[in-house]
């Protein structure tokens, strides 16, 4: 047996997401939560307040979306202002029996609600409880599946197109889309290598055709063995730019605190294992280290919790939406915050308002594993833990989260916060938003507008390749591959920061590159 019970997060916030407790857990969470508790929540994800009794298409089409997300509860009796006006207490036995008769009669596959009865002020509320179903999609019976299947986006109820649709059947079957064969291409057709690499590189395996079986990188049809979508998306094959146009990152970083003019803007278009440090050294390289004094010494850190950030943008890869057309994700860096969207709605299991909590469950179950191996996500579902605990030491940076259309949203805002609170107390660098060299400014598809090609002379130092220039003062040895490791980027990404730096005199190799060492200029 599953329950299920919405949590009110501890700073008030939108209480829109569920989390999936053990039936020992779950009774001593309700005791907690009061209807006084669920009247201050917001109407969202999984809560919807009604004045009186709805019409029946109202709520079935409520209940059909509770069922194919994360479930629900529809409180009736309370009005837009989250006042209790209250039912007719003599009704209850007669709405009750309405209610079970509403959804019962029009969804398919059935529904079947948990109804109740509360107390608020003296009247009398209903309370409908709608559990996650386990054999989605649902839909209205009169509309057929096509026209009548319903998922909830924030607080509305939205019709599902064909896409959204097929999500919920691979998770009735219990299988992911990047797990589905792309019979395309065989897997001796499909140009991989660049990922065979890294794999190998990165766990010291073999990746042959039975190491890819065992993935479900490749699954044999007819004899043949063909290559997952998974495979596909992991490639730089060009079946991958036209089976999935849209699977890659568009960064841009803008003047203000609205996306007009830019300052940076870079598009990462490639294998997906490659884009996550990628972007992450975007982001870098157009924020800012502050400075503050204790005692003797000076001490820097990021003017955002960088490990944090990292996370985020490692989730929005690993659990975005693939299927999705016409869609891809934004990292946008302004004045005032970062946001980062992918595309697809936060799986019912994930839960933002419990952050500190273990979670590990993935849309992907394909590319998470992958994910897994290669180090770019945690083995044990610690990832949003990381980013509740950094984010505690940046009391000035407010965390927020919410749907956007078919899409998820995270942003980090920067608060003001003054110096006896912990603020900020000057900054050591202004955003470096420049190219690492000419010649890579020429061969840039996405060059900052308004920007003269030949005013890049004088070369800054990003902040990623500040990165490697620390870890290469304190280990003068260090080779390529052991500095990205120590990083934290991906090799390509190092090997690219590292050639810029001596194109530009900043950096220089005395000896083999196994046996020899750095020399940093002055």
């Amino acid at each position: 047996m599953r329950l299920v019970v919405d949590f009110l997060p501890p700073n008030g916030g939108d209480a829109k997401f569920l989390s999936y407790l053990c039936p020992e857990q779950i009774f001593d969470v309700m005791k907690e939560r009061t209807i006084e508790e669920i009247l201050r929540s917001p109407e969202g994800r999984t809560l919807e307040f009604k004045a009186s009794m709805p019409k029946n298409s109202d709520l079935a089409k409520t209940a059909v979306a509770f069922a194919n997300d994360a479930g629900g509860e529809i409180i009736i009796g309370v009005d837009d202002r989250h006042r209790a006006v209250g039912v007719p207490e003599e009704a209850l036995p007669q709405i009750e029996e309405q209610l079970s008769n509403m959804i019962y009669d029009r969804c398919y596959p059935t529904v079947l609600p948990d109804i109740s009865f509360l107390s608020a002020g003296g009247r009398s509320l209903v309370r409908v409880r709608v559990y996650r179903g386990s054999t989605p999609p649902y839909y209205l019976k009169s509309e057929g599946k096509v026209g009548g299947t319903y998922v909830r986006v924030g607080s509305n109820n939205r019709l599902a197109d064909e896409e959204l649709i097929g999500e919920l059947e691979r998770r009735r079957r219990n299988v992911s889309f990047d797990g589905e064969i792309a019979p395309e291409k065989s897997l001796a057709e499909l140009d991989f290598r660049s990922f065979r690499r890294l794999y190998e590189e990165k766990t010291g395996e073999p990746l042959d055709d039975l190491a890819l079986q065992k993935l479900e990188l490749a699954k044999a049809e007819r004899g043949v063995l063909y290559p997952t979508n998974a495979l596909v998306l992991l490639s730089d094959d060009g079946l991958r730019r036209s089976m999935f146009p849209n699977a890659k990152i568009e960064c841009a970083r803008f003047k203000g605190v609205s996306a007009g003019e830019f300052i940076d803007r870079k598009t990462y278009d490639y294998g997906i294992a490659e884009q996550v440090e990628d972007a992450y050294a975007f982001v870098l390289r157009n924020i800012r280290q502050s400075g503050s004094i204790q005692g003797v010494y000076t001490v820097s850190r990021w003017e955002y919790p960088v490990k944090a950030l990292r996370e985020i943008i490692r989730n929005a890869v690993v659990h975005r939406q693939y299927s999705l057309a016409g869609k891809d994700i934004k990292i946008a860096v302004y004045d005032d915050m970062i946001e980062i969207t992918s595309p697809g709605l936060l799986p019912p299991s994930i839960d933002y308002s419990d952050m500190e909590s273990r979670q590990s469950d993935a849309r992907n179950k394909v590319i998470a594993p992958v994910f897994r191996k290669l180090g770019i996500i945690d083995q044990w579902g610690n990832g949003l833990k990381l980013v509740a605990e950094e984010l505690k030491d940046y009391p000035e940076i407010q965390f927020r989260w919410r749907e956007v259309g078919l899409s998820f949203q995270v942003q980090f805002v920067r608060k003001f916060v003054d110096d006896a609170a912990g603020g900020v107390t000057g900054y050591l660098s202004e955003p470096q938003a420049v190219y690492h060299s000419a010649r890579e400014m020429a061969k840039d598809a996405d060059p900052p507008f308004n920007e003269p090609r030949q005013s890049y002379r004088f070369h800054a130092p990003t902040a990623p390749e500040k990165l490697l220039l620390n870890e290469i003062a304190i280990n003068p040895s260090v080779t390529v591959p052991e500095l990205a490791a120590s990083a934290g980027l991906s090799l390509r990404s190092c090997e690219r920061l590292v050639a810029s730096l001596k194109s530009s005199g900043i950096l220089k190799r005395v000896g083999s590159a196994r046996g020899g060492h750095w020399q940093i200029r002055p």
